[in-house]
Parts: structure tokens; C-alpha cells; sequence
């Protein structure tokens, strides 16, 4: 490797790069991984939750590296007239533990923060103050871009954590309370109990349009923490719009990401469920996949990363068809009714769906019956769907 600086650079800090770089170091501690960051730290300002039925346990084993919270016994799901407790696993990471792992997994000199780049090619990365960092595979790990090829809707979020001054009375995960007043779309709110008196708590719209008012999240949240008795310190927050796929050409999405010679990975990449936004489980399966891959070479590594994307894209339409008709087919005060009839179905089957496995008798299941919409703008919505 004389004539390089390392073997594979990462560029792009965040959930993906960052497990790419830990699976690599694990099973393949003879490569050396420049992994470069523009932000003072890794990871950014996030949280990701995951139900442990998503991962195989290689994967778990590679999330187990990190200080994870866990809830054991379960969530909980509230709908107007409706609620249930699901006995699924429930997992978090925040970036500032993640941020920690990594700085202690990977070996000295991986990690650059506060690295801008300028371009990347197939030989390697060029930074902003003109530095050349060159390798034998470049993997693009930057976060999704916008406009897109892609089309659908949005999830927007705000999410608050909290030091309440008496203890909250939360068991369990609540991944949604959508018995809350619905504005501008599906709304719930998403509550984790970190402690006795430690909470998050993410207001959380299925939207048309990528708005994101600060002010109005903070005081809605503010309501629901005082109707629930809720005070104290606020310890942090962060924010996010997340693109929600109904359809679109993904031959033309991964075309404007594509550069010759330089592998793609993350959402940036189109590795999401289509519905949820999930990334989690698709990154770790994409960075046990690099580094299973027995090789160094940024066109081979290019073109497995691409062919992985377009069997996922292929493999979800499933859930691009049931977002269509949540934004299409549903007036946006009624969404919630279509994911209240989703959580009457058995464990087995959302787990699936959360995983993006689903079996044909789950869809065939999650589609029988009348849907909570009218008829004909459910089929045309399913029909229009890419």
C-alpha cells in the first residue's frame, strides 16, 4: 500500500459510515479505514431505536459494541379507542454514545472530524484546504440530498429530552401515541422512559410537504408534557425531516448519486424502509455485507453497494404502495386509521413489516378486509405506485 494512504476512505461520519468502519475493524483488522467526518464529532445529533427482531444476531452482536438502552418487556401503541402492549424488544443508541464506542473501537488515526471534502473519486478523497487522502475503495456515506428523483411524503420530527423534577410514570416504550389532536397529517408522539425521571419524548407528522416549525413542535410538546404532569429540565433536543418513498425512478436516484469507482451506502444510497424511515438495520446489513466482502477494490465494492440497493428498492415496493395510499388515498386528519388497524394485527407480522420481511401472507393479510379509506382512492393509490 505504498502509494496509498489507506485502503478504504469513508466519507460521512454518521450511522452508516461509522458502522461500516466498526464492522471492518472487526473482521477485517488488516485494512486501514480513513473515516472523515465534517462535523466536530461523529454520529451528529439523533437517536435510533430499533426493535430487536430487526437484526440477525451478527447484527446485534455489532450494535452490542455500543452503550445501548434496552427495554425488555416491551411497548406500547395508543390510537383513539384503542390501545396495546406488544411484547417486542425495544432498543436505543444516541450519537454521543455511538460517538464513544467508536472512538474507542477503531484504531488510532481512523477518525478525522471536522473534515470538509472538496471531491471524491475512484482513487481517493480531496479535502476542502486541497489535502489528497488516497485509497484503493472510496464509499460515499453523506446523508440523503434533496430534490430527489424519489417522490411521497415526510416525517417530521421534534424530539426533547427531559429530567422531570418528579419521577414520570412511564413503563414502557410508547412508539405511538396518536391519541393526540391530528394537525397537517398522521401525528403521534413517541415517548422513551430513560429513567425514573429521565424521558424522551418526539412529537412526530406523516406530512406533504417538508415543513418544520420549531416554535409550534416545542409548544405542542410543551402541551403534552403538561397534560401528562410532566416537568423539569430540558437536557437536550434535536430535529429531523425524513423522506417517506411512495415511488419515483430509482435508476434516476442512484444515476445522482453516482460517481465512477465510488461505492454508495446509507440513505444517501436509498438503504431505508420506505414507510418508516427506518436506516438501522439496513446499515448494519450493509456493513456486514462490505465487510464480508473479501475485497479492497472501489469498483467491486461500488457495484455490490449498488446491486444491494436496487434488491432492496425491488424488495419494498410492498411499502411504497401502502405509503402511496396513506398520502393519496387517507384525508390527512384520517391517517391514524390506517395504522390503528395495522397494530389489531398479530406481533409476528409488525415485526416483519418493521424489519421490511414481510412474507406474501402478511401482505396479503395487512391488505384484506375494507380499508380505513375510501375504496376507490385506495386502489388507484396502490395502482400509481412505483
Amino acid at each position: 500500500m505504498a502509494d496509498r494512504d489507506c485502503d478504504i476512505a469513508l466519507v460521512g461520519g454518521g450511522l452508516s459510515g461509522g458502522l461500516i468502519a466498526l464492522a471492518l475493524a472487526r473482521h477485517r483488522p488488516d485494512l486501514t479505514v480513513a473515516l472523515l467526518e465534517a462535523g466536530d464529532r461523529l454520529g451528529g445529533n439523533h437517536r435510533w431505536s430499533w426493535f430487536e427482531s430487526d437484526l440477525t444476531p451478527e447484527g446485534a452482536e455489532l450494535l452490542d459494541s455500543f452503550r445501548i438502552t434496552r427495554w425488555d418487556r416491551g411497548y406500547d401503541v395508543c390510537f383513539p379507542g384503542f390501545s396495546r402492549h406488544l411484547g417486542t424488544r425495544y432498543r436505543s443508541l444516541t450519537s454521543t454514545d455511538f460517538a464513544d464506542g467508536l472512538e474507542r473501537l477503531l484504531p488510532n488515526g481512523t477518525i478525522r472530524c471536522a473534515t470538509d471534502v472538496q471531491s471524491l473519486d475512484r482513487d481517493g478523497v480531496t479535502l476542502a484546504g486541497g489535502e489528497r487522502v488516497s485509497a484503493k475503495a472510496v464509499i460515499d456515506c453523506r446523508g440523503f440530498e434533496l430534490p430527489s428523483p424519489l417522490n411521497g411524503g415526510w416525517q417530521v420530527f421534534m424530539g426533547r429530552h427531559l429530567r422531570t423534577t418528579a419521577p414520570h410514570g412511564i413503563e414502557h416504550p410508547v412508539i405511538m401515541d396518536a391519541d393526540v389532536e391530528q394537525i397537517g397529517g398522521y401525528r403521534f408522539v413517541y415517548v422513551l422512559p430513560l429513567g425514573p425521571n429521565e424521558i424522551f419524548v418526539e412529537d412526530t407528522y406523516y406530512l406533504d410537504e417538508p415543513v418544520l416549525d420549531r416554535e409550534e413542535l416545542s409548544a405542542r410538546i410543551d402541551g403534552y408534557c403538561r397534560d401528562n404532569g410532566w416537568t423539569g429540565e430540558i437536557l437536550g433536543t434535536e430535529t429531523g425531516v425524513l423522506p417517506v418513498i411512495t415511488g419515483g425512478s430509482f435508476a434516476a436516484f442512484q444515476q445522482a448519486q453516482r460517481i465512477e469507482g465510488v461505492g454508495v451506502a446509507g440513505a444517501r444510497g436509498g438503504y431505508a424502509h420506505p414507510l418508516t424511515s427506518y436506516t438501522l438495520p439496513f446499515a448494519v446489513e450493509t456493513a456486514l455485507a462490505i465487510a464480508g466482502a473479501n475485497t479492497v477494490s472501489g469498483e467491486e465494492i461500488a457495484t455490490l453497494l449498488e446491486q444491494r440497493a436496487s434488491r432492496h428498492w425491488r424488495s419494498t415496493r410492498f411499502y411504497r404502495k401502502l405509503g402511496a395510499m396513506l398520502f393519496r388515498a387517507a384525508r390527512p386528519e384520517d391517517r391514524w386509521q390506517i395504522f390503528a388497524r395495522f397494530y389489531r394485527l398479530h406481533r409476528s407480522l409488525i415485526e416483519r413489516f418493521y424489519a421490511a420481511r414481510s412474507t406474501r401472507a402478511d401482505k396479503a393479510r395487512i391488505l384484506c378486509g375494507r380499508p380505513p379509506v375510501p375504496v376507490h382512492r385506495a386502489v388507484r393509490a396502490m395502482l400509481e405506485a412505483a
